[in-house]
Parts: structure tokens; C-alpha cells; sequence
């Protein structure tokens, strides 16, 4: 449960980012596992789709939050701070790096019904609609439709190669209308579009649907 920012002030002491690497691996498997043998009517491209949200750090920061995860992390005094108990990416690496640790502890079949129990409200919400959460290919589906254009995204990382956040914006014609950020591009942008589309759903009434792209591949819309 040891944050990087107080390993900077205690330099005796190790991450919890090995145990974040390992974990991230293992929630993949074991979400893959389940969604494969309790969705068998699903395509290949709607099961990764349905994958990818239900491990996306929005879904993990949700069930460490209802964990009380943030109470139990070693922090340093910047972090602390600066709400570090809250932010989503620094609540989704822990719960991973739980993960691994429980992984290590016990094996397969612990870490099994852990991530089932805490993810399965997820997996189940997300799989009535898989694919909804693509909100690059609805945006840039509106967008044409509408101005005959493509949104334009920019995205900035900060942080170390190894643990780079990543801060993106999108704009329509010239206009900014959403921003978002995530532990990598493709998720700052999402998360960017999603912010654009909800304000662009309340100010048009556009009927949020699943993409119709039927290929089941999230559209590139990054110039």
C-alpha cells in the first residue's frame, strides 16, 4: 500500500508498484476468464470492449473507494497534500497492487472470487450495453454528422517513462469541449470524449446509443 511519493521521503523503503505490475495481469486473466464463460453469445470484439471497461481505473477506483482503500495508503506529505486519498489512477494502482499481493498470497482461486466480488456489479452493467464506454467513436460519429469535420485531440504526459500520466483535450472546430486524463493516451482521450459527449448530449438531446461501427473497433479520430 506504499505510494512512490513516500518511498521519495523514506528511501528504505520499497512500492507497491511490482505488486501493481503483477496484479494488473492477473485482473485481466481473471476478468477475461469470467467474461468468456458467462457470455458465451458475445463476439471477440464485444468482449474485449466489455474487458476493457471493467478494468478500466474508473471502474477499479470505484471499488477501492468502497473499500475505504485511500485510508490505508502510505503517502508522502505533497501527495497527501494534494488529495493523493482520492485521485482515481493513485486508488486503481493500489487495488491492482492488492491484487497481485492476494495472487502471491493464495493462488488462483482467492484472487478469483475477490475480483469477482468486487468487480461483478461492473461486469454485469457493462456487459447489458458493451462498447458504450467507446466515447471516441461516438463523438467523432456526431461530429461528422454534424460539422462535416473530426474532433482534434491533444494529449501531454507527465511523469517518469515508467508511470506517466497522461492529460488530453478535444476539440470541435476550433472549440475545446472536453478534457480528461488516464495512465495512458487512448485512456485520457476516452475519458476527454466522454466529457465532451455528455455536454454535447445535455445541449442537443443526442440519444446516447451504442457505436455503430460494426467492425466492433474503436475508430481512431486523433489527427
Amino acid at each position: 500500500m506504499t505510494h512512490r511519493s513516500w518511498c521519495a521521503e523514506n528511501l528504505d523503503s520499497d512500492s507497491n508498484e511490482r505488486l501493481e505490475f503483477l496484479g494488473d495481469s492477473v485482473l485481466g486473466l481473471v476478468v477475461t476468464n469470467h467474461i468468456f464463460d458467462v457470455y458465451p453469445t458475445l463476439s471477440e470484439g464485444k468482449l474485449a470492449k466489455l474487458r476493457a471497461t471493467v478494468v478500466s481505473s474508473v471502474a477499479l477506483a470505484a471499488a477501492a473507494r468502497e473499500l475505504d482503500l485511500g485510508a490505508a495508503l502510505q503517502l508522502g506529505k505533497g501527495e497527501e497534500g494534494s488529495g493523493g486519498r482520492e485521485k482515481s489512477s493513485i486508488l486503481a494502482d493500489a487495488l491492482e497492487a492488492v491484487f497481485g499481493a492476494v495472487y502471491l498470497d493464495g493462488g488462483w482461486d482467492p484472487i478469483d472470487k475477490l475480483v469477482i466480488a468486487l468487480l461483478s456489479e461492473a461486469i454485469e452493467g457493462a456487459a447489458d450495453e458493451p462498447g458504450t464506454d467507446d466515447f471516441k467513436t461516438r463523438l467523432q460519429e456526431f461530429v461528422a454528422r454534424e460539422h462535416d469535420s473530426l474532433p482534434a485531440y491533444i494529449v501531454r504526459g507527465e511523469g517518469p517513462d515508467h508511470e506517466k500520466h497522461f492529460f488530453a483535450t478535444v476539440s470541435i472546430v476550433g472549440r475545446t469541449v472536453g478534457q480528461g486524463e488516464g495512465r495512458s493516451k487512448k485512456e485520457a482521450e476516452q475519458a476527454a470524449a466522454g466529457e465532451a459527449w455528455k455536454a454535447l448530449a445535455r445541449d442537443t438531446d443526442e440519444t446516447v446509443t451504442e457505436p455503430t461501427n460494426t467492425d466492433n473497433t474503436p475508430a481512431e479520430a486523433t489527427p
